[in-house]
C-alpha cells in the first residue's frame, strides 16, 4: 500500500504481536545508514515500521527516549506532523476533497477508518485538544499582537511580585479556546472564541517558571507560551494569556502548534 506512496505518507493499525499497541508503517525518502539491501529493489526498504505502546497516561513511541507520552493516537499523530522528533521524517496527514461523483483515495479512506484517526483539519478540530496547564495571568497588549505581544506580557510578568498560578483545563477545538478553572479559584470558565484568537506562540526568550510545584515542593523548569486575543466587543484592542506547561509529557509546543498550525491556520483558510 505504502511502496508507490510519497515520503510521510503512514498507516496505522492494530498490533499483532503486542496486544494493546498499535503499528505504525511510514515511507520515507531514503533507506536508514547501514541498512543492507539485499533483495537489489530499494523501495522495500523505504517503508519503517515503528511500534505504539500504551500507558498509563497515553500512547508513545517505543524505544524512542526523547518521545514525549501524548494521550491519544490523533494527538501523537499530529505533533508527528508538525517535526518528526523520532521518526526518520514528518507524517503527512492527507487533505481529502469530496466531490459528486469522485471517489476519495483508499489509502485515505483507511486512514480515517482505522481507530478513528483524522486526516483533516476539521476532523482535528471537531476531535479537539486538550490538557492541563498553568494558568499565570493576563496582560492588555492594546494592538499589539504576534510574538511580540508575548515577549511585551512576559516581560510584565517577571517584573509582578510573587504570583500563585491556577491549574486551567485547556481546550482547543472547532470553536475557540476554553479555560476550566475545576477548582475555580480564579474564575470558572473562559472561552474565547476562535474567530478573536489572532497568535499563539512560546516566548520567544525562552523564560521559564521556576516557582516549586505544589504538589512535589521541587523547582520547576516549565515552558512558557501564551495566545493573543481580541477584547470583547473591540476590533483593535487585545491581552496576551499567558500559560507554563504543566507535565512536560504533554509539551507547550505540542498545544501551541496546535492552535496556530490546526485551529487558526483552518479559520484564515480561504473557503471555496
Amino acid at each position: 500500500m505504502l511502496k508507490d506512496r510519497p515520503p510521510g505518507t503512514f498507516v496505522v493499525r492494530d498490533s499483532n504481536s503486542f496486544p494493546g499497541a498499535f503499528g505504525l508503517a511510514v515511507k520515507v525518502a531514503q533507506p536508514p545508514p547501514g541498512v543492507q539491501n539485499k533483495t537489489g529493489d530499494i523501495s522495500n526498504e523505504l517503508v519503517r515500521h515503528f511500534l505504539i505502546e500504551p500507558t498509563a497516561k497515553g500512547v508513545r513511541l517505543k524505544g524512542c527516549a526523547n518521545e514525549p507520552i501524548f494521550g491519544s493516537l490523533s494527538a501523537l499523530v499530529y505533533q508527528h506532523s508538525i517535526t518528526p522528533l523520532a521518526l526518520p521524517c514528518k507524517l503527512v496527514i492527507p487533505e481529502i476533497v469530496s466531490l459528486p461523483g469522485i471517489l476519495t483515495d483508499p489509502a485515505v479512506e483507511h486512514l480515517e477508518s482505522e481507530h478513528g484517526l483524522p486526516s483533516t483539519a476539521t476532523a482535528l478540530l471537531a476531535q479537539g485538544a486538550a490538557c492541563n496547564v498553568l494558568y499565570l495571568a493576563s496582560f492588555e497588549t492594546e494592538s499589539l499582537t504576534g510574538p511580540q505581544a508575548v515577549r511585551q506580557a512576559m516581560g510584565i510578568l517577571s517584573q509582578r511580585g510573587p504570583i500563585v498560578p491556577t491549574v486551567v483545563h485547556f481546550k482547543v477545538s472547532s470553536q475557540g479556546i476554553t479555560l476550566t478553572d475545576s477548582n475555580r479559584q480564579l474564575f470558572f470558565r473562559r472561552h474565547y472564541p476562535v474567530s478573536t484568537v489572532t497568535y499563539s506562540g512560546m516566548d520567544p526568550e525562552d523564560r521559564r517558571w521556576t516557582q516549586p510545584n505544589r504538589d512535589t515542593g521541587l523547582p520547576m523548569n516549565a515552558k512558557c507560551f501564551g495566545f493573543i486575543a481580541r477584547k470583547t466587543g473591540s476590533k483593535s484592542d487585545n491581552a496576551c494569556h499567558l500559560f507554563a506547561e504543566l507535565d512536560p509529557e504533554q509539551p507547550a509546543t505540542a498545544i501551541v502548534n496546535f492552535v496556530s498550525k490546526v485551529m487558526i491556520a483552518h479559520m484564515n483558510k480561504p473557503q471555496p
